[in-house]
């Protein structure tokens, strides 16, 4: 089917999860999920991914993919928000649980991604939901840190030794642009926002028995990035929690209930699509044609050509709203 040229309306819709086995996950994630793993540790847990189904509505049990493809119109609206495929979502969300050591790792930008053939690279975000006393995480190399450092560490194993190492705590955002050497140590639960792609260069994994991709981390990594903690600016209606290329992360206030026209920031003069992610508590999202209830970690899409609706704190709401951007974003 061609993509839809038009812009019918679309009512916002949930997503279902899809939980990915990653060999430095839990095995069981509650209370944050009632999901305890057949097999595998699960390590993450894609909101938006393309593989995920849509849980509500007309299209209940299509997968994201598929209606990107069949009503991107709809979905994205005028707006320049796709950095990847036209007709694909911008954005993967995800939720990070790490048991273990992530792999040491840096990501390619756009211009490095296409040409090994990939539409797009991977700059992303961490909202930390939760954290224990003395979690941390790597974003960047310390100052002064050359390329062979890099190399050498790699060889001997004393890669960490030139990270840069931020403690986190409930709250704090950390903006990782492509071509950061990052890593994820335990002790934190992370809500990542990041481009539409899955593409991890290896540069270290502790030992343990999967591919490294030494030649092309090396070529992706920027000795200097912008990567670090983000101040949170407080507005009138909401937080902004980051606001650069490619995503804008918000903590937008209800109080009681709110209309969806007060849902885009005032500077999006053509408002598209936005998820609406419940880090705690519950809402409830209501007009004449549809019902929907955002549970505790779940999440909603609502797309450019939604009719309008209410929604409503059902308790103890935490709501997370996030958008796509094209590449004139700020910091």
């Amino acid at each position: 089917m061609a993509p839809s040229k038009s812009s019918q309306p679309l009512p916002p819709f949930l997503i279902e999860p899809r939980f990915v086995a990653r060999v430095w996950g839990y095995n069981d994630l509650r209370p944050w999920f009632d999901r305890v793993a057949d097999r595998e540790p699960i390590g993450e847990v894609w909101l938006t991914g393309d593989d995920c189904r849509i849980g509500t509505g007309a299209h209940k049990g299509e997968t994201l993919a598929a209606l990107f493809r069949n009503e991107s119109a709809a979905l994205l609206g005028p707006a320049p928000t796709n950095t990847g495929s036209p007709t694909s979502s911008p954005l993967l969300i995800k939720l990070i649980f790490a048991r273990e050591k992530l792999s040491v790792q840096v990501h390619p930008d756009d211009t490095l991604a296409q040409k090994y053939g990939q539409p797009n690279g991977k700059t992303e975000c961490w909202l930390a939901l939760a954290a224990e006393p003395g979690a941390q995480v790597a974003a960047g190399l310390k100052p002064g840190v050359t390329i062979d450092q890099v190399k050498s560490g790699i060889a001997n194993g004393t890669l960490e030794q030139s990270l840069n190492l931020l403690p986190i705590a409930q709250g704090d955002m950390i903006f990782v642009d492509a071509g950061t050497v990052h890593a994820i140590w335990p002790g934190s639960i992370l809500l990542e926002t990041q481009q539409n792609s899955d593409i991890t260069y290896r540069m270290y994994d502790y030992g343990r028995p999967r591919e490294l991709h030494i030649e092309k981390s090396l070529e992706a990594t920027r000795l200097v990035t912008r990567a670090g903690k983000i101040a949170p600016r407080p507005l009138r209606d909401r937080t902004v929690l980051i606001d650069v290329e490619y995503f804008r992360v918000e903590r937008i206030t209800i109080h009681g209930t709110r209309e969806s026209a007060s849902l885009p920031a005032e500077d999006e003069p053509t408002p598209g699509l936005a998820y609406l992610f419940a880090a705690a508590g519950s809402a409830r999202i209501t007009s004449a044609a549809f019902d929907l209830e955002i549970s505790p970690r779940g999440i909603a899409c609502v797309p450019s050509a939604s009719p309008a609706f209410t929604i409503q704190d059902r308790g103890g709401l935490d709501l997370i709203r996030i958008t796509p951007q094209s590449p004139s974003g700020r910091i």
